[in-house]
């Protein structure tokens, strides 16, 4: 096929230098080749040849070879000549009448060699050698070889460029790089350790956050270790329910105190911190007033998105009663209220407006929440649930934009009285720090939903949690006893520490409690003998040594049996007041005992913190791997009414397989060999 284009190439480049000189040659013999270009430059084919010239006879055989030479020197003379000024001006040595000769046989062959003989060469036309050749003709002549010579180095390139290609290996597929991961973390550093000397006092705000947990587990699902900085230890122990004891009488929560030797380090101990909020059913809550501030912009268009938090919206709607009224507001690159505080029995309303959702355009995040809180106002429940309920992956890149900006928005709209939750959705792009931060600072929790039957967990499973709230502004504060304590280390809560005069604060915010809610907060703690991690000053004081690791064991401190090693102080506002009240309780050293014997929910939270801490570094886990996190782990499965423990097993192994290899402590020097027994 190729060849058969090139001979077609060939000819068009005969057929255009011939209607340069002149009337193109008629063809003898038809030539498919010839027949198939001359139409295309509107030239006759060989069924149209022309009628024979004056002179010339169909029946004329070919001329030999050298009378063919010889015309062909016969137009360079007569060339010369009329240069000379021989002939009148403007004679043509052609007539234009004239049949030029029937050898295109000659040209054929030519063209099956890829090679063109030109037409002066094998002489073409019969001149007359009475009519002289003007200078005219000459130079036309040159141009035409000139062209036809190019034209010819082209075809040859051609044929040399498709062989080389045909030569070539196939290419190798491409391969096309990795999506630009945009996903946005809050960068901090863990909880050092602390003298209790110099700083006796730890002071931080509850974090009823579980978004962490949810996102860890999309990563290791995926088959990735995670970022350390998404990796919150207390959002990790907090996503577990824990059987604590609900309280008695009017107090909205139980505070709870645990003790047991660290499993990563035997000279430690661990001090638990558990907080049970009072449940409430879901049929006994108040009326609520929900809103439901939609991100349908362009980034939201994927499976994991914006289809994904339809799908669980319609799970909340299923559990609204009569009494609610629900709202719904979306944002892209302009904001609307796609319903309005419709009642919640009409869930046919309710669920034709989520399904018309579509993603599409920019983010007007800021603007989509002012919209959101004039929706709650103007539906406010007095004594009721006030909430808005943000869906996002938080990549606002519309109107506000600044961090600072837009956390001072919901602080502001936070004294209305309605309240912000969270929830994030997708991957690639989003923005965990913003939405973690504006749930906090808007009164409500954040979560991740990686899948439905995480939207299952917090929408249904823990309805109550997310919706309802029992305590606001709850800060704790622990005092240690130098006595009896020389360090201490906080095991999360890294951006939620509060300076110690913050605590009696009430203009202070901090987290809120929902109702059923469970918090937990873990303390390393040195006991005052055991090796310490900073070594005591010089120049300090007197009794600045004690605790050292050469230092012997002091006698109990200055509690009231002796034995207290910390005092634990709590301040919490109930909902609608602005004066916080103060629940406190003493820890004593009596209370320690082995990890193994303490509750399920005790060994259990040890793992799980163990586990959030190895996947940030392990800075203060010794030589424990995540298998250690796992073995204990598998010990406090307890009950495990919702299978969340056993899920928690599964991604520990996971993790263990995508961590890199401990390298070997020892240098293995291969194995013995016997001494060879002396030669006799």
């Amino acid at each position: 096929m190729f060849i058969r284009r090139t001979q077609i190439a060939i000819a068009v480049s005969a057929l255009v230098l011939a209607a340069c000189i002149g009337t193109p040659p008629e063809p003898a013999v038809s030539d498919p080749a010839v027949d198939q270009v001359q139409p295309a430059l509107g030239l006759p084919g060989s069924s149209q040849a022309a009628a024979p010239a004056k002179g010339d006879s169909p029946a004329d055989p070919p001329r030999p070879a050298q009378e063919q030479a010889g015309a062909a020197q016969a137009p360079r003379a007569q060339d010369a000549d009329s240069a000379a000024g021989a002939g009148p001006a403007g004679a043509d040595v052609r007539r234009r009448d004239a049949t030029p000769p029937r050898d295109l046989a000659h040209q054929r062959d030519a063209i099956s060699r890829q090679q063109l003989v030109p037409p002066w060469q094998s002489a073409p036309y019969r001149e007359e050698a009475t009519t002289p050749a003007p200078a005219s003709s000459r130079a036309m002549a040159g141009f035409a070889a000139q062209a036809h010579q190019q034209a010819h180095q082209q075809v040859h390139q051609q044929v040399h460029q498709q062989t080389k290609r045909l030569a070539m290996p196939a290419p190798s597929p491409q391969v096309w790089p990795a999506p630009a991961d945009r996903e946005h973390y809050q960068s901090f550093d863990d909880n050092p350790v602390h003298e209790v000397a110099s700083m006796p006092v730890s002071t931080f705000s509850v974090d009823v956050d579980t978004g962490a947990y949810a996102n860890v587990r999309r990563f290791l699902a995926g088959g990735r270790l995670p970022p350390a900085d998404a990796v919150r230890v207390e959002e990790m122990i907090n996503y577990f329910p824990y059987d604590y004891a609900q309280p008695d009488g009017e107090t909205p929560f139980a505070v709870h105190t645990e003790l047991a030797h660290a499993p990563w380090n035997p000279d430690r101990l661990l001090l638990r911190i558990g907080i049970k909020g009072k449940d409430v059913a879901a049929e006994t809550l108040p009326p609520a007033n929900l809103v439901f501030l939609v991100d349908v912009s362009g980034s939201m268009n994927a499976a994991n998105k914006l289809p994904l938090l339809k799908s669980a919206l319609k799970l909340l709607v299923d559990r609204l009663r009569p009494q609610d009224r629900l709202s719904i507001v979306t944002y892209a690159g302009s904001t609307q209220v796609v319903l309005d505080a419709r009642p919640g029995d009409d869930k046919a309303a309710i669920v034709d407006a989520i399904d018309a959702l579509r993603a599409g355009g920019g983010t007007a995040g800021a603007s989509g929440i002012e919209l959101a809180y004039r929706t709650a106002r103007r539906g406010f429940i007095a004594g009721g649930i006030n909430r808005i309920l943000l869906a996002t992956d938080g990549d606002f890149n519309v109107g506000v934009t600044d961090f600072g900006r837009l956390k001072a928005m919901v602080g502001t709209e936070r004294a209305s009285g309605v309240s912000l939750s969270a929830l994030g959705f997708g991957t690639g792009n989003i923005n965990e720090h913003l939405m973690e931060q504006l749930a906090d600072t808007g009164d409500g929790a954040y979560s991740y939903v990686d899948n439905l039957m995480e939207a299952q967990k917090v929408l249904v499973t823990e309805m109550s949690s997310t919706l309802a709230t029992i305590a606001r502004d709850v800060k704790i504060q622990v005092e240690f006893n130098p006595a009896t304590v020389a360090e201490y280390r906080l095991i999360g809560y890294e951006n939620r520490r509060l300076a110690r005069e913050d605590f009696n604060n009430d203009r202070v915010d901090a987290g809120d409690i929902g109702a059923g809610h469970t918090v937990t907060a873990l303390y390393e703690l040195t006991p005052v003998g055991a090796p310490r991690a900073i070594d005591p000053l010089r120049y300090g004081p007197a009794d600045a040594t004690a605790g050292s690791r050469n230092a012997p064991m002091r006698a109990a401190g200055t509690g009231t049996d002796g034995s207290e090693l910390a005092f634990v102080k709590l301040r919490y506002k109930r909902p609608g007041e602005a004066h916080s009240e103060l629940i406190s309780q003493a820890v004593t050293g009596a209370d320690s005992a082995p990890l193994a014997q303490r509750s399920a929910d005790f060994r259990f939270g040890v793992a799980i913190a163990a586990f959030g801490q190895i996947l940030r570094g392990g800075r203060y886990t010794g030589s424990w791997q995540i298998a250690d996190a796992r073995a204990l782990a598998a010990t406090g499965t307890g009950a495990d009414r919702f299978g969340y423990r056993a899920e928690a097993l599964r991604l520990m192994e996971l993790a263990q397989a995508l961590s890199p290899r401990p390298r070997p402590t020892t240098v293995s020097r291969g194995p013995a060999v016997e001494p060879e027994s002396p030669r006799r």
